[in-house]
């Protein structure tokens, strides 16, 4: 059986409007599919998380306090996830180690310790896993040369190496709650595994059922 593990974003799954139509064809999609992968999931803070980070600087919180409080705002988006899937753990591991061990069907996380986003949780994961791919599920179908949602004119890559990304944005760990596609410790992992890595809008359900299983999607495809 391979194993599969993905990150999605927490803006994906719990945005403002929460889509509960979304999170129960989402749910159904990963049940159908565990039945052939191993499906370890990472879920992000999203918004919340950046909120309350955002508050937390203002108040002259220290960023190892806002990185522990966005984590904590991880744990309890993938608990609640967790809890709507009848094949998934319902006690959420503090670390990859932990969530590896575990034996259900499909596995949900958050983040683990500061000086990292989920992004990096995942790529770990899949390295430690042998997981024949990682996707990455967030809010914009792809990897662009700039923020598609600030620049009209943002190019989307349909394949990108990971040393051009890494050269962009380096390996190291910036702040706290910043919004990036993948962070950069995430991507000094993916290049030391050679982990395949797909990048994906997680609102589009065909396409990542498409990156799950093989097939031609819609994203970027960060080769090594």
């Amino acid at each position: 059986m391979q194993t599969i593990v993905i990150s999605i974003g927490g803006s994906v799954l719990f945005p403002e409007d929460i889509d509960e139509n979304y999170l129960k064809k989402l749910t159904k999609l990963f049940e159908k599919l565990s039945k052939k992968y191993k499906i370890y999931l990472i879920v992000g803070g999203g918004k919340t998380a950046r909120k309350y980070i955002k508050l937390g600087r203002t108040l002259g919180l220290n960023e190892i306090k806002l990185d522990q409080i966005g984590i904590d705002v991880t744990r309890i988006n993938a608990e609640l996830f967790a809890s709507l899937m009848g094949n998934s753990n319902q006690k959420i591991p503090f670390t990859t180690d932990e969530a590896k061990k575990m034996t259900d069907e499909i596995v949900v996380m958050g983040g683990t310790t500061p000086g990292h986003s989920t992004d990096m949780v995942g790529a770990e994961l899949a390295q430690k896993t042998h997981a024949s791919k990682f996707i990455v599920a967030t809010n914009v179908d792809g990897v662009y040369d700039k923020d598609p949602n600030e620049f009209s004119d943002a190019k989307k890559y349909t394949e990108v190496t990971i040393d051009e990304l890494i050269k962009k944005y380096g390996t190291k760990w910036e702040s706290a709650g910043k919004n990036m596609v993948i962070d950069g410790p995430a991507l000094g992992i993916i290049k030391q595994g050679k982990i395949p890595t797909l990048v994906l809008n997680g609102k589009n359900l065909d396409e990542l059922e498409k990156a799950i299983t093989d097939k031609k999607f819609n994203g970027t495809k960060i080769k090594n």
